[in-house]
Order: structure tokens, then C-alpha cells, then sequence
């Protein structure tokens, strides 16, 4: 007795090759509008942006891909996007680069929210911590700061922050954990710690981040 193999063909089925779609441009994801932000300058910023104003332009313009112009008559930074802009993000990264310089911040610290995403700048009173007046606010913002700034630093190199003191204001610019623990060091030496307690207290919170990570 033979035996016959039969060999049932299955029908293939051929499917449509993915189709790859390439990244649309900023001008393209809000439907051919310009974006625009406008960025005010204080008057004491002002000769400080005029002296500045080509290592802010060059990597706005040439790095981002956003037009920017300083409007004379109302004192204000503008930007927009281009039809070039490789991402619609970009304009929200040159405006907070921007009003970071105007805070006080350095250009070579201030071009770093460009580059890098999870950076941020964190703005806060004294009188937010604690209501001060006349000589008590004098002596808290030279806690703040210690002498010749020696307190200042001792905070940005332990928490990889930069901080600018301006009268009773305080900005600070980096991640939110650093930010978090460099607020909390700043609140300290408001609230009247010694600057030596507030140096423990921030090497043992820097340790155990070193841990962490």
C-alpha cells in the first residue's frame, strides 16, 4: 500500500512595507504659524546684554534655528521659529536661556539649559523664608553669601548648582534635586544657621547622593 503526501500550499499573504513618515518641523506642528516669545530686559541688564549680545546670538540663531531681534522701543528680547527650526522645543529653550542671563547668570552657565533638558530656573524671596527688615536682611544676605562669596561657591560646588544672590532675591539654576537641596541650604542660613552646621548638614546630603548615583 503507498501512501501520497499532499502538500497543501498555504496561500501567503504579503502585508504593505511601514511606512516611515520623517519628523515634522516646528512651522509644520503649528500648522504653518509662527511661534513667537518676548523676553523683558531691566534697565541694569542692559548694558550687559549689548556687550553680550553676540555670544547670545550666535548659538540662538546658528545652534537652534530661532530668530532673535532686540526690540529697542519696549526694551524686549524677541523670538520666533523658522521654517529650518528642527524642533518646535527649541524656542521655549532660547527664551529660558535668555531670561536666565537676565536674572544674572553667566553665559557659559546660562547656555547649559540649552544643551541639557532637565535644567531649571528656580526664583525665590527672603521674605518668602522669613519677614526681614533693615539690618537683619543686610545680615542675612551676608550669610548668604559669606565672605568674599565663599559661602555661595561652597553651595554651588557641593550641590552642581549656580546661584545668584540680587538684594533679597536668590535664583537658582539647576536640576530639581540639586536645586532642592541648595533651597534648603540658602533657607538654613536665612532662618539664622551658622555656616558651619549648614557645611555638615550639605556634605552628608551630597554623600548620600554620590550613593544614590
Amino acid at each position: 500500500m503507498t501512501t501520497m503526501e499532499v502538500e497543501v500550499s498555504k496561500p501567503t499573504s504579503s502585508f504593505p512595507t511601514k511606512p516611515k513618515f520623517q519628523a515634522l518641523k516646528a512651522h509644520e506642528m503649528s500648522d504653518g504659524q509662527v511661534q513667537f516669545r518676548k523676553v523683558a530686559v531691566p534697565p541694569h541688564r542692559y548694558t550687559p546684554l549689548k556687550k553680550a549680545w553676540l555670544e547670545i546670538y550666535n548659538p540662538i540663531y546658528e545652534q537652534m534655528k530661532i530668530d532673535v531681534r532686540m526690540n529697542l522701543k519696549s526694551r524686549k528680547v524677541e523670538l520666533k521659529t523658522r521654517a529650518d527650526t528642527p524642533d518646535v522645543s527649541n524656542l521655549q529653550k532660547c527664551a529660558d536661556f535668555v531670561h536666565a542671563f537676565m536674572l544674572g547668570f553667566d553665559i557659559t552657565d546660562a547656555i547649559a539649559l540649552l544643551r541639557v533638558d532637565e535644567l531649571f530656573v528656580e526664583s525665590f524671596e527672603i521674605k518668602d523664608v522669613k519677614t526681614l527688615r533693615g539690618d537683619h536682611l543686610s545680615r542675612a544676605i551676608g550669610r548668604l553669601s559669606g565672605k568674599g562669596g565663599k559661602t555661595k561657591f561652597a553651595i554651588e560646588n557641593a550641590t552642581r548648582t549656580r546661584i545668584v544672590i540680587a538684594d533679597s532675591k536668590i535664583h537658582i539654576l539647576g536640576s530639581f534635586t540639586n536645586n532642592k537641596i541648595a533651597r534648603d541650604s540658602l533657607c538654613s542660613l536665612i532662618l539664622g544657621s551658622p555656616a558651619g552646621k549648614v557645611y555638615s548638614k550639605l556634605r552628608a546630603v551630597t554623600a548620600r547622593l554620590a550613593e544614590r548615583f
